[in-house]
């Protein structure tokens, strides 16, 4: 015989156990951060999706390619500075690239390896530009070239302080895990 999960109404609910909302809590619809998240996982899931169904890259991938583009020839750990990105990530990413012949490992000195976009990369590059633009267009819609200034502004000064309170606060890793540029 077969025993049945236990469901939240099977729980049993003790003297200490909370079943109302606190008093003191975060209004959801107000909290900055929490606003900030959503819109950030929203333009990273849309963008996903659209890589993936177009070219069978991620987002991860674009990244890299999209850093190498700027920065030939940086190595998989000035990727992950520069893109604020795990190594893991960056590694396996680095492997996806190579594989579909994106990119390239060189020999460099003193045992570096410098990446960079083959022609193929290039021209993935330019195809993939124009889904990742979209999420600047829905961002910025209906906003002027001074407000969009502004807002970049606003967002360089509160990536700022996050570094600057990490530092501060001995955080794990180092501040390019809040990347800036």
């Amino acid at each position: 015989m077969t025993s049945a999960p236990i469901t939240a109404a099977d729980a049993a609910v003790t003297s200490d156990t909370i079943t109302m909302p606190l008093e003191d809590v975060i209004d959801p619809d107000e909290f900055t951060p929490r606003l900030l998240a959503l819109l950030s996982n929203a333009l990273v899931y849309r963008e996903s999706h659209e890589l993936r169904r177009q070219f069978k890259l991620g987002t991860n991938e674009w990244r890299v390619i999209s850093a190498l583009s700027m920065r030939p020839g940086m190595s998989a750990t000035e990727v992950c500075e520069f893109l604020g990105m795990n190594k893991a990530v960056v590694s396996r990413s680095v492997t996806r690239l190579q594989l579909r012949a994106l990119i390239v490992l060189s020999d460099g000195p003193r045992g570096s390896r410098p990446l960079y976009l083959t022609r193929a990369g290039a021209e993935m590059h330019d195809r993939m530009l124009p889904v990742s633009l979209r999420g600047q267009e829905i961002i910025t819609e209906g906003l002027g070239a001074t407000e969009v200034a502004a807002l970049n502004e606003v967002l360089r000064g509160m990536l700022a302080r996050i570094r600057s309170d990490a530092a501060l606060q001995g955080a794990p890793g180092s501040p390019s895990q809040y990347p800036i540029d």
